[in-house]
C-alpha cells in the first residue's frame, strides 16, 4: 500500500506543468519579444493615424511569405523583405498616396491574389497557408525566435534614434517640417519599423490578424493615458497581457492562440472606451 501510495504521490508531482513543454517556452518567450516591439511601434502608428498603413504591409507581406516558399526561401523573410521594400516605397511616396483609397485596395487586393497564385503552385505550402494567415506561435523554433529577437532589437533601436522627431512630426507636422524635421524620412525609417513589427506579428497572429497586436492595445492605451511616456509603457503591457493570456487560455481550453489574444484585445479596447467615455462625463 506504501508502494501503490510512493508511486501515486512520484505521478502527481512529476505531472507536467504549461512551461515544461519547450514548445510553450519558446512560445512565451516568442510573445514577449513580439509583444514588446509591437505595442512601442503601434502607440505611434496609432497616434499618427496610419493604422492603414500597417493593414497594407500585411497584406504585401503574404505575398512575400508565399513568393519567399516558392523559391525555397524560409517565408519569414519573404514577409521581412517585402514589408520593407513596401514600406520604403509608401514612405518615399509620401502625400502622393493620400486620397487615393481606391488605386491602394487594389494594388492590396492584386498582392493577395499574387499570393494565393503562389500557393496554387507550390502546394507542398498550401497546408501551411492558414499558419500565415491566423498565426501559429506554438510553432516557433529557438532559430526563428533568435531571429525574431534580433530584428525586435534593430526595429527599437532605430525607433530611439527618431523618437523626438518622430514626436514632433505625429503631435504638429506642419511646425516640425517649419523647424527642419526631414518629414519623409522620419516617415519612411518609421514605415520600415512599422514593417518589421507587421512581419514579427505575423508570426503571432497571423496576417489577417496583424491589428490585434500593433493596434488594439496601443489604441486602448491612447484611450487610458494622454501622455506619451505612459501610453507606451501601457501599450507594451498591455500587448504583453494579452499576448501570454492568450497562450494560457489557448493551453486550458484547447481553442486557438490567436483568437484568445484578439479576444483579450477587443475585451481591453471596450474596457478602455467606456472608461475613457466615463472620465469625459
Amino acid at each position: 500500500m506504501r508502494t501503490a501510495m510512493t508511486i501515486a504521490a512520484t505521478t502527481n508531482t512529476a505531472r507536467p506543468t504549461m512551461l515544461d513543454y519547450d514548445f510553450m517556452r519558446v512560445a512565451f518567450a516568442a510573445t514577449g519579444v513580439v509583444a514588446i516591439l509591437a505595442g512601442t511601434v503601434g502607440y505611434f502608428l496609432v497616434l499618427r493615424g496610419q493604422t492603414f498603413a500597417g493593414h497594407a504591409l500585411s497584406h504585401v507581406g503574404f505575398t512575400g511569405a508565399t513568393g519567399a516558399a516558392l523559391i525555397g526561401i524560409a517565408p519569414l523573410w519573404g514577409l521581412v523583405g517585402f514589408t520593407i521594400a513596401m514600406a520604403v516605397a509608401m514612405g518615399l511616396a509620401g502625400e502622393r498616396l493620400a486620397g487615393r483609397d481606391v488605386a491602394v485596395g487594389m494594388i492590396l487586393s492584386v498582392a493577395l491574389g499574387l499570393g494565393l497564385l503562389f500557393l496554387h503552385f507550390y502546394t507542398a505550402y498550401a497546408s501551411a497557408a492558414t499558419n500565415l494567415l491566423f498565426g501559429n506561435v506554438l510553432g516557433v523554433s529557438l532559430e526563428a525566435l533568435a531571429v525574431l529577437a534580433i530584428l525586435a532589437v534593430l526595429g527599437l533601436v532605430a525607433l530611439g534614434a527618431i523618437m523626438r522627431p518622430l514626436i514632433f512630426a505625429s503631435l504638429d507636422p506642419e511646425l516640425a517640417e517649419a523647424k527642419g524635421v526631414p518629414l519623409r524620412t522620419v516617415s519612411t525609417v518609421f514605415l520600415v519599423i512599422v514593417a518589421i513589427g507587421v512581419a514579427e506579428s505575423a508570426q503571432i497572429v497571423g496576417i489577417l490578424l496583424v491589428f490585434t497586436l500593433m493596434v488594439g492595445p496601443a489604441a486602448a492605451a491612447q484611450r487610458l493615458s494622454t501622455r506619451i511616456g505612459a501610453g507606451i509603457a501601457l501599450s507594451i503591457l498591455l500587448a504583453l497581457a494579452e499576448g501570454w493570456g492568450g497562450l494560457v487560455l489557448a493551453y486550458r481550453t484547447d481553442w486557438p492562440v490567436s483568437f484568445w489574444i484578439t479576444a483579450l484585445s477587443g475585451i481591453a479596447f471596450v474596457a478602455s472606451l467606456s472608461r475613457w467615455r466615463i472620465s469625459h462625463a
